[in-house]
């Protein structure tokens, strides 16, 4: 099934330059985009053309499928994603989204 969940593939894209160990500007540089630019995909708030797909994707040496198909992910890999995430934000929103889950936790 087909990803049209924008934080969705920027939680993927970060996942993925985290494992091939690239910054968010050395992905920029290799991919023609401005440092701005891809941290806002990243960060899922803007739309993208299947060009900037493909040379995002070219960068990173992933197939388009990768991050636009939707898999059943186990509970680990869920579980990392949103580590992931989480290291991505400010200690700030770190503390909000922590303090939430507690909230939700508690209410169970």
């Amino acid at each position: 099934m087909l990803v049209f969940d924008f934080e969705l593939i920027g939680d993927k894209l970060h996942a993925y330059r985290k494992k091939a160990g690239l910054t968010q500007s050395e992905v920029a540089e290799l991919a023609g985009l401005s440092d701005r630019t891809y941290a806002d995909i990243e960060r899922g708030s803007v739309n993208m053309r299947i060009e900037t797909v493909l040379r995002i994707c070219k960068a990173l040496q992933i197939t388009p499928d990768s991050i636009l198909v939707e898999e059943n992910l186990s509970f680990q890999d869920q579980q990392q994603a949103l580590l992931d995430r989480l290291s991505s934000c400010t200690p700030r929103e770190r503390e909000t989204a922590l303090r939430l889950l507690s909230v939700y936790l508690d209410s169970l």
